[in-house]
């Protein structure tokens, strides 16, 4: 059995963006390692959630574990920095938190992780950490720099995946969901239905939010594991209301949204048209470099 390490920068990112994959591979027994960057701190919790007098990263810390739980994770560790923020906030300059954080430094924490477990792989984020944040993009280069650290990549050995959104998938979603809105009217139940514009808000504020699909080499087909990946982001309580569009999108919906996760290989090829890869544990490769 493989030893897979999923490394994010806060909770609930893992339910989000590789949650399916976690569970699939735990389901087929693999060992899988959750690594979080940060406790989340600055996240904005749901009103009411907190107990009174609770500090929002003690929930966040104990919502991570409830997720990993309904993934099947094995380990879950926290690398001990602090929540950034979002990019220009005066919680940049925090000199505790994880964009402040020597790479180096952080590399050889994550490095002395994937050395344990014997990783066969590691996932981490796209250049931009998807849309811009600062504790993705600093997973990225920390991902990259344990990496190396750890030997992954190289040739025979285990290998690096960037965790990315299909940016050409979700502005065509966007677009149908608009027509759809367009015919069915304000108040349509089509454009409740498929939940596609409210499934990239936020991320498609970022002009470069995600990947476009001519540099995405493999996409995981999580659907087997849909319901396990929507209960892990409703086990993160303090950031996914219960009204939430993750929570209420109808099945079909949240299936078209969330039913692939989409990574890339850094210095792997697809062809075009070629299918996408279907898994990240080598003897699958049909592209060129991998």
């Amino acid at each position: 059995m493989a030893s897979l390490v999923f490394f994010h920068a806060h909770p609930d990112d893992e339910a989000i963006a590789t949650g399916g994959t976690m569970a699939l591979a735990a389901a087929e027994g693999h060992h899988v390692v959750l690594v979080v960057a940060t406790r989340g701190e600055q996240g904005e919790p749901v009103p009411g959630v907190l107990a009174p007098g609770e500090a929002l990263w003690e929930r966040r810390v104990a919502e991570t574990h409830a997720s990993a739980e309904v993934l099947g994770v094995s380990e879950v560790v926290f690398l001990g920095y602090e929540d950034s923020g979002m990019m220009g906030e005066p919680s940049n300059a925090n000199p505790a938190c994880f964009w402040q954080a020597d790479p180096d430094e952080a590399a050889d924490r994550l490095a002395a992780v994937l050395d344990r477990v014997g990783a066969d792989v590691l996932t981490c984020y796209d250049p931009h950490g998807g849309y811009g944040h600062p504790d993705h993009i600093q997973v990225h280069r920390v991902g990259h720099l344990a990496a190396e650290r750890a030997g992954l990549g190289s040739q025979g050995s285990p290998r690096l995946f960037e965790s990315t959104m299909n940016r050409t998938r979700i502005t065509e979603l966007m677009a149908a969901a608009g027509e759809l809105f367009e015919a069915e009217g304000a108040d349509g139940a089509a454009h409740e239905a498929t939940g596609a514009e409210e499934v990239a808000t936020g991320a498609a504020g970022e002009p470069d939010f995600g990947s476009p699909e001519e540099v995405i080499t493999h996409a995981v087909d999580v659907t087997a594991v849909l319901d396990r990946k929507r209960a892990a982001m409703a086990a993160h309580a303090s950031q996914v209301a219960a009204d939430s569009f993750f929570l209420t999108l109808p099945d079909e919906a949240f299936a078209a949204a969330f039913g692939t996760e989409w990574f890339i290989l850094p210095g792997a090829t697809r062809a075009p048209d070629a299918p996408f890869v279907t898994g990240l544990l080598p003897g699958n490769d049909a592209v060129s470099g991998a």
